[in-house]
């Protein structure tokens, strides 16, 4: 493993231990060089997952472009980044539990949606603004009503 501070290629492990969601292996690690230390993740490698996208087109899954979505909607908001990573990591091992070569991308899109109204209400609006695409104010305040009558349990 490269130390990010003098790329050198040797390291010790000093610690390691299973991450909260049990998906990964976080490991403290010191570089033989220089002497700091920095942490790694380990987890296991997934079979392709295909995204299609709504025009048709199809790529390769990012759960990078999920955690950057995520991370843009919970901007100066009281989100935790291990809410954040849980989210993440809630998204990934369901898109892959399809146990389908292919996702649709609005099904994601849905889960990022339901991941971000559990955690935080503004956070779920500005993805939402954003994933649905409000072209005027009358459809944006059709979705805030709706959050407003789920709230007060209508």
């Amino acid at each position: 493993m490269k130390c990010q501070y003098c790329n050198c290629t040797d390291s010790k492990v000093i610690d390691s231990r299973p991450t909260e969601e049990g998906s990964s292996i976080r490991r403290r690690r010191e570089c033989i060089n220089c002497g700091r230390r920095f942490t790694t993740y380990e987890k296991i490698e997934m079979a392709p997952l295909m995204v299609v996208k709504r025009d048709g087109r199809r790529e390769a899954f990012d759960p990078q472009k999920i955690k950057s979505g995520i991370l843009h909607a919970c901007e100066k908001l009281p989100v935790s980044m291990q809410q954040i990573d849980a989210m993440c990591t809630r998204i990934e091992q369901n898109a892959y539990s399809a146990m389908d070569a292919e996702i649709a991308s609005h099904r994601i899109g849905d889960m990022v949606m339901a991941e971000l109204k559990a955690v935080n209400d503004v956070a779920y609006v500005r993805f939402a603004a954003v994933y649905r695409k409000f072209t005027d104010l009358g459809t944006f305040m059709d979705e805030l009503q709706k959050l407003v009558n789920e709230s007060k349990g209508e």
